[in-house]
């Protein structure tokens, strides 16, 4: 798509979170038994995200500093992927 539409001034990107404080979550933990200390505890950071830094993965994005990005994918996971 970023290819598709660069010629129109249209940049495409994407933002991929990894597992953010949120209210699934919740579910996760009623679902699966898991504990908030257990999903953070396979973060390389020891956290769980945030659903304001995955906002602010998106705002980047969005913004002018990013005015040469397209046809990428911004991974938020705290270092999940790079394992």
């Amino acid at each position: 798509m970023a290819v598709d539409h660069v010629d129109a001034g249209i940049r495409v990107n994407s933002v991929s979170p990894g597992t953010t404080e949120t209210p699934w979550i919740d579910r996760v933990v009623a679902d699966q038994g898991e504990s908030r200390d257990d999903l953070a505890a396979r973060q390389p950071m020891g956290r769980l995200g945030t659903a304001e830094e995955i906002a602010e993965a998106a705002l980047y994005l969005a913004s002018r500093e990013a005015a040469f990005t397209t046809g990428t994918d911004l991974v938020v996971d705290g270092g999940v992927t790079a394992r």
